[in-house]
C-alpha cells in the first residue's frame, strides 16, 4: 500500500512537527500496526576547540532524525530516517512493520497507558536562544579567553590541551497511537579548558568546566580558566602514599562518578538482567542516613529536565533513596511491566533506538557541611579529585579505581598524590558515608556534592 504524506507535513523546520508525528502514526496504523510511536529529534549543534591560541576544531551542523516504533501485537521494531520525504517515510513504515512481524513475541511489549500522558505538560524554562544567535567568531572568542586566562595564571602553566565551547538547540517531538502529541525546545552550552602545568621536568594536567541551559549562567571564561590552572598547579610534585585503610573524601566531580554507578544500579534495564547489586533491595536500608538521592526531571534549569520522557510519560521527581532507604528504582514502561511496578517516567532514547532506562537529573541531596569542614574533620586521609580507569562491577558492587588528589594531614590538604588506587564495595561505601557537603554542583545530568566515606583501602607503595 502506498502511504502518502501531505506536503505541509514534510516541508521545512518551520512546520509543526507534531503534525508530522500525527500523520506517521496514522499511516502506520493503517498499514497494519496495532500501535505506533514517533520520536523526532531536530536541531543545530556547534563545537569549537582553541589550543594554544589557535583554532584546533570547528564543527557546526544541522541534524534531524525521525524514529518510528511499531507494534504488531506483542512484536515490536524500531526504524529511523533523516529523510522526511514522502517516499522515505513510506519505506520506513513498511520496513518497520515487516521487521516487527519477524521479531520475537514479547508479552511485555507495548506503549504506556494513556493515563500516564499529560496533555497539559508542565511549562519548563528549557530554551534560551542567546547562544544560538551568537556568531561562530564570538563563541571561539569565549574559548580563547578561557584558555588565555589559564595560560596566563602562572609561569608554570606552559601548555594546554585546549579550551572547548559547545552549544546546541534541539526540538524533541513525540507522538503515539494513544493520541498524545507534544514537543519542546531545549538548549545547552558548555565551556571547558584543560591546562598543563610543568615543574622540574614533570607535568600535570587538570581541567574545569561550566555547563548550563542558558549561556548567561556560564562561569565567566577568565574565572573558569583560572580555576583550571589552579587545579593543575596543585597537582605538581605529586607522590605515592603507603598502602593503608583511610577515610576518603570525594570532591563534587569525583562523587558524581560514584553517583553514575548508583544510577546504573537502580536502572530497570540492569535489574531485568539481574546485573545490579541492588536487585531485590527495594524498601530496605542500603546507605547511610545522610544519603537522599533524587531523580528530578522537573528541576529548574536542570540539564536533564524535560516535560515528558521518551515514551511521552509525564515527568516527575522520584525519590530514589530517602535517608538511606531504597525507595524506588528508575523504570520505563517496559521494565515496569516486567518487574510488576509502575514506570517512573525514565525512558531515554534516540530516535533510532528502542526505549531503555536512563536518569534525568540524578543527584545526591546536599548536606550542611562545607568542604573545608569535611576536610578539617579528617586526621589522615585522601581527598580525591579525579577517578581514573574502569574498575567498577555493578553486579557485585566491587569498586577499584585509580585516583589523583591530595593527601590530608591534621585536617589540611598537605600534598598532591597520584599513581594510587582506592578499593572497596559500593554496598560498604554507601553505608560508610559520614559527611555530605553543601556544595552541590550540577555540571551534568548526574551530580553530587563533596562526600566523605569513612574507610576505604588506599593502595600505593
Amino acid at each position: 500500500m502506498r502511504i502518502s504524506f501531505p506536503l505541509s507535513a514534510i516541508k521545512g523546520v518551520d512546520v509543526d512537527r507534531t503534525d508530522l508525528a500525527r500523520e506517521v502514526v496514522k499511516r502506520a496504523e493503517r498499514a497494519g500496526a496495532s500501535a505506533a510511536e514517533v520520536l523526532i529529534r531536530e536541531g543545530t549543534e556547534f563545537s569549537t576547540t582553541i589550543r594554544m591560541g589557535a583554532a584546533d576544531k570547528l564543527h557546526q551542523a544541522n541534524f534531524r532524525m525521525l524514529g518510528i516504533r511499531v507494534l504488531c501485537g506483542n512484536r515490536a521494531a524500531v526504524l529511523a530516517t533523516s529523510d522526511f520525504s514522502d517516499a522515505s517515510l513510506h519505506e520506513a513504515i513498511r520496513d518497520a512493520i515487516e521487521m516487527a512481524g519477524a521479531a520475537g513475541e514479547d508479552l511485555s511489549a507495548g506503549i504506556p497507558n494513556p493515563d500516564l500522558h499529560d496533555p497539559h505538560a508542565p511549562s519548563l524554562a528549557l530554551c534560551f536562544l542567546a547562544a544560538s544567535q551568537m556568531t561562530a567568531e564570538a563563541k571561539m572568542n569565549l574559548a580563547k579567553r578561557c584558555e588565555d586566562a589559564a595560560l596566563g595564571y602562572d609561569p608554570r602553566i606552559r601548555n594546554s590541551e585546549g579550551a572547548t565551547f559547545e552549544d546546541s538547540l534541539i526540538e524533541m517531538t513525540f507522538g503515539n497511537s494513544s493520541g498524545f502529541f507534544a514537543s519542546y525546545f531545549k538548549t545547552t552550552c558548555s565551556l571547558a579548558v584543560s591546562p598543563l602545568a610543568e615543574q622540574d621536568g614533570l607535568k600535570q594536567r587538570d581541567y574545569w568546566l561550566s555547563t548550563h541551559l542558558d549561556i548567561s549562567l556560564l562561569q565567566p571564561p577568565e574565572e573558569l580558566g583560572a580555576e583550571a590552572a589552579r587545579r593543575a598547579l596543585r597537582r605538581l610534585g605529586a607522590r605515592k602514599v603507603s598502602t593503608c585503610e583511610a577515610p576518603v573524601i570525594f570532591d563534587p566531580l569525583a562523587s558524581a562518578s560514584i553517583m553514575k554507578h548508583i544510577a546504573d544500579a537502580v536502572s530497570g534495564t540492569a535489574l531485568l538482567r539481574k546485573a545490579s547489586f541492588l536487585t531485590g533491595k527495594l524498601g530496605t536500608r542500603i546507605a547511610s542516613p545522610l544519603v537522599t538521592i533524587y531523580d528530578d526531571a522537573l528541576r529548574p534549569g536542570g540539564l536533564g529536565s524535560r516535560p515528558f520522557d521518551a515514551e511521552g510519560v509525564r515527568s516527575k521527581c522520584t525519590t530514589v533513596m530517602n535517608r538511606g532507604m531504597l525507595d524506588s528504582y528508575l523504570l520505563d514502561s517496559y521494565s515496569a511491566r516486567k518487574l510488576g511496578l509502575k514506570t517512573t517516567g525514565n525512558s531515554n532514547r534516540q530516535p533510532q533506538e528502542s526505549p531503555s532506562v536512563g536518569p534525568s537529573n540524578f543527584y545526591l541531596k546536599a548536606g550542611d557541611q562545607t568542604p573545608k569542614q569535611i576536610i578539617g574533620s579528617v586526621k589522615r586521609g585522601l581527598y580525591v579529585t579525579e577517578l581514573i580507569g574502569f574498575g567498577v562491577d555493578i553486579v557485585s558492587g566491587n569498586f577499584s579505581q585509580g585516583v589523583a588528589g591530595l593527601w590530608v594531614e591534621d585536617g589540611e590538604l598537605a600534598y598532591p598524590v597520584d599513581e594510587i588506587t582506592i578499593a572497596g564495595n559500593l554496598k560498604d561505601m554507601l553505608t560508610r558515608i559520614e559527611a555530605v557537603g553543601n556544595d552541590l554542583l550540577p555540571l551534568g545530568e548526574i551530580f553530587a556534592p563533596t562526600v566523605l566515606i569513612g574507610r576505604m583501602v588506599v593502595s600505593g607503595n
